[in-house]
């Protein structure tokens, strides 16, 4: 009895270890969006597929990425430390390549995809696209104003309504930055488009 358990634990243990091997690392060169798609041909696939389901930009969707995990499939956000040295728990239940919290995770997976995973590069950008189109549909900001748009991603659209965004001169900074991101990953992929769409006729 003591052997099979112990066997389950390594067993366990190797299955963590080829699973973290497996994961896809952040792109070679975040700052040009022909780069990251060049690398990954799939990302620019699901890409493609939200901007047809959603109507999104690409170019926003991707910044909003870039701002949100840098492209990291289980990025988490930092830990709260008791006392300044005990770990205890995180600032929040963000997870992922689009930082999505358990809440409206949840309410993506009922409207959505019930089988979606916030590791999932395909599932995260889906759910930028559902979340910015949400946005649009419920507080009227057009799915090209990246800077709004990314304010009620960043604070939720009860907090874009009080406008609690203009207590945190930081987000208004991060939100410029994206917002710039997103201009200059638009003028990129309008060079590389046509290469890209050229290399996807291969498969089809």
């Amino acid at each position: 009895m003591k052997e099979r358990w112990l066997w389950q634990i390594l067993l366990s243990v190797i299955s963590l270890i080829v699973l973290s091997g497996c994961a896809t690392p952040p792109p070679s060169n975040q700052d040009n969006l022909c780069e990251i798609f060049r690398q990954y041909p799939d990302w620019y696939d699901d890409a493609l597929e939200m901007q047809d389901e959603f109507g999104v930009p690409i170019q926003i969707s991707m910044a909003f990425m870039k701002q949100e995990s840098a492209y990291i499939g289980n990025a988490k956000p930092p830990r709260y430390y008791a006392l300044g040295f005990i770990p205890w728990g995180r600032v929040s239940s963000a997870y992922g390549y689009a930082q999505a919290q358990d809440p409206v995770w949840s309410e993506y997976q009922d409207q959505v995809s019930s089988w979606s995973s916030r590791d999932d590069f395909g599932d995260s950008i889906m759910f930028i696209g559902w979340y910015i189109d949400g946005s649009q549909k419920t507080l009227g900001i057009s799915k090209w104003d990246t800077y709004s748009q990314y304010l009620a991603y960043h604070d939720g659209r009860g907090g874009f309504k009080r406008k609690t965004y203009t207590r945190k001169p930081n987000l208004l900074k991060v939100a410029r930055r994206v917002e710039q991101t997103a201009r200059n990953y638009g003028w990129q992929l309008k060079k590389c488009k046509a290469e890209l769409d050229d290399n996807r006729s291969w498969f089809f």
